[in-house]
């Protein structure tokens, strides 16, 4: 495996931020803000567009917001190489899937939650770090964390941190071990299994 994106994570884990100061709001901070104000637009109506509205609202801003083939190729570590073209192009398009499945199943409701950006932090070759809260309605903060890079001319986030718990480190442990041992067809049935699951 090209060990980039791994060395992206460590820098990601390891690294302390510092509040950085920009003459205007930097690309990368506007892509994770822009990504908050779809999700609370969505929470706000969540119930009326019900999971398949939510679902079909947040697909598009799900895929410019995140680098979803580079962190699909992350998360399977060496077993990407392992992987024939029509088998690459089948996880990615399930991971995409599920990861849009997921956010519609979870932000389904509003109950006067808002997002803070706090920092943003330039790490050089390309990336960003920017620091925001979740404010819960009783007070309450979930740091979030994202590490995002440039592709191309655009800033896509590839590693989201919830209170210091990194996405992509959880799912390359459990997709690497779950490919180990049961495979690449059973992988795939199962994360097909999470998107029906998020549905319900």
């Amino acid at each position: 495996m090209n060990k980039g994106p791994w060395v992206l994570l460590l820098v990601l884990i390891g690294h302390v931020v510092v509040p950085s100061v920009w003459a205007a709001t930097h690309p990368a901070t506007e892509v994770v803000e822009s990504l908050h104000d779809t999700l609370i637009a969505v929470m706000k109506e969540g119930k009326k567009l019900g999971y398949q509205g939510r679902y079909d609202r947040l697909a598009p801003v799900i895929a410019t917001s995140y680098d979803l083939p580079f962190i699909a190729r992350t998360v399977v570590g060496k077993y990407w190489e392992t992987f024939s073209p029509e088998q690459k192009s089948r996880f990615v398009e399930t991971f995409r899937n599920l990861s849009v499945a997921t956010y519609a199943k979870h932000f389904d409701a509003f109950s006067g939650e808002r997002f803070r950006t706090v920092s943003e932090k330039d790490l050089g070759n390309g990336q960003i770090f920017v620091r925001t809260r979740l404010v819960k309605s009783n007070g309450d903060e979930v740091t979030l964390d994202y590490l995002l890079r440039q592709a191309g001319n655009q800033w896509r986030i590839v590693n989201a941190i919830a209170d210091g718990v990194s996405d992509l480190a959880l799912k390359r442990s459990d997709y690497t071990s779950f490919l180990k041992s049961k495979g690449f067809d059973p992988f795939i049935a199962k994360l097909n299994e999470k998107i029906v699951e998020s549905s319900r």
